[in-house]
Order: C-alpha cells, then sequence, then structure tokens
C-alpha cells in the first residue's frame, strides 16, 4: 500500500481550507450542542421501534461533537471524517430514510426525501475527508 503522506490533498491557500472545514462542520456543532440541550425533541425524532433513544441521541451528540472537532482543527480529519460519517449512516436510514417512507403527506415526504439526501452528501463529504486528509501547503 502506498504512503498516505505522498497522496494527500495539497491545499493551495489555506484559508480556503479553514473555510472549508468550517462549513463543513459547523452543522455538526449546532446539531451536537442542540442534542443536549433539546434531548426530548431528538429521542422523538427516532422511530419508537429503537430502544434506549436518549443513550443514542447522547452518543451521537458526542459523536458529532468529537468529529467535528477533529475536522475542523485539522489535527486528525481523518479520524473525524470516519466519525461524521459512522454517525451520518444510521442517522440518515433510521430517521430519514423512515420518515420518508412512513411520512403521512407528499408535502412532509419530500421534506423527508430532502433531508435523506442531504445526509447521504454529507456522508459523501465526510468520506472524502477519511481519504483526502488536509495537508499543509509547503512553505516557499
Amino acid at each position: 500500500m502506498e504512503s498516505t503522506a505522498e497522496t494527500d490533498v495539497l491545499v493551495l491557500h489555506p484559508a480556503i481550507g479553514v473555510a472549508g472545514r468550517v462549513m463543513f462542520t459547523l452543522i455538526f456543532f449546532l446539531s451536537g450542542i442542540t442534542h443536549f440541550t433539546d434531548l426530548a425533541h431528538y429521542v422523538a425524532l427516532m422511530p419508537a421501534a429503537i430502544p434506549f433513544r436518549a443513550f443514542w441521541v447522547v452518543i451521537a451528540a458526542v459523536v458529532e461533537l468529537i468529529g467535528a472537532t477533529l475536522i475542523v482543527t485539522n489535527k486528525y480529519p481523518r479520524l473525524g471524517g470516519w466519525l461524521i460519517a459512522v454517525f451520518l449512516v444510521p442517522v440518515t436510514m433510521t430517521v430519514h430514510g423512515v420518515g420518508m417512507v412512513t411520512a403521512q403527506s407528499a408535502e412532509m415526504q419530500q421534506i423527508q426525501t430532502s433531508f435523506f439526501l442531504k445526509g447521504v452528501t454529507m456522508t459523501g463529504a465526510a468520506l472524502l475527508i477519511t481519504q483526502l486528509g488536509v495537508k499543509r501547503a509547503p512553505r516557499s
């Protein structure tokens, strides 16, 4: 297997890399915090068949916050990407996938479909981070 140090993406303009990391992680920071401040709301979003829903909401919040921190600080962005991806896959399927299929109205089905596709898109971005990482441009 090749060394990843030579195949990382090279960021020529570090400010763009910082802006991208901040923009990607903002939703996970805000969501992670609101998982704690509005726990009952997040528990209610989960299908009733899932046991220990409050526990999983708290775990999700911790994973979101740690993953986002690792990406935005560029300390371990690949690990952060994996944490976000591992968070997004079950959430996208169980909350938005189930919501999309069981929606009571066409409008709610469209909203849940949009949320589902947003989750798929963010999972794709997180997976790219797991593979590409971010490498600082060499000083001239």
